[in-house]
């Protein structure tokens, strides 16, 4: 069974046309995904219960969901997120004067060992996917709706994880957070922050 948030819009196309269904379906279930960011397919209300299985019986959704969170005193709020497979990473919504900024991971654990970060320790697990990665800052948006009465302004991969050793989902997670389709942010408010990694800095 395959994850649906890592096939592109044409393949998803595709698997729809083969199954009989309309193209417009593709748009329909592309905006379940990534701008509603739903965890089940029984929640793509507006199609029918027969795609809904075909989709079910096909593919799975990587989704993150929390599952403990801690406000401190400056009202910063750490979140845990735990992952289709049961690992975990984290998340910190930090709230100023006139920002949000979202904390994202990018890893499970990470392989650096750098000996400032408690991460490190952890040693590595796997990469995130570009739904996990993604869902961690819509689910911090909506947190900081709830919270704060604000979306999220701001976002920097400085969670668990080195970004640039997972470079091809952060930047396929970016793509969806600053499309229209998805979260829409400006790039110019997400921030990659690496320990440097040469090979893919540019």
């Amino acid at each position: 069974m395959q994850n649906i948030r890592s096939i592109s819009f044409g393949e998803l196309l595709d698997f729809l046309k083969i199954n009989g269904e309309k193209p417009y379906r593709a748009g329909q279930i592309y905006d379940w995904l990534w701008k509603y960011c739903v965890s089940s397919f029984e929640q793509m209300n507006n199609l029918s219960q027969n795609l809904r299985e075909l989709l079910a019986n096909n593919f799975f959704i990587d989704s993150a969901k929390i599952i403990a969170q801690q406000i401190s005193n400056d009202k910063t709020i750490k979140v845990v997120f735990e992952l289709i497979d049961k690992k975990i990473v984290e998340g910190v919504i930090i709230p100023s004067e006139k920002r949000v900024t979202a904390c994202i991971s990018s890893q499970v654990g990470c392989a650096l060992g750098c000996k400032f970060c408690a991460t490190g320790t952890l040693g590595f697990s796997r990469d995130l996917s570009v739904g996990e990665i993604y869902e961690q800052a819509f689910k911090l948006s909506q947190l900081s709706n709830e919270q704060y009465n604000i979306p999220l302004t701001n976002i920097v991969f400085m969670g668990m994880g080195e970004p640039l050793l997972n470079y091809k989902n952060v930047i396929g997670a970016i793509s969806f957070l600053t499309s229209q389709k998805g979260m829409g942010l400006s790039s110019k408010r997400i921030t990659i922050s690496t320990s440097g990694i040469p090979a893919q800095i540019k």
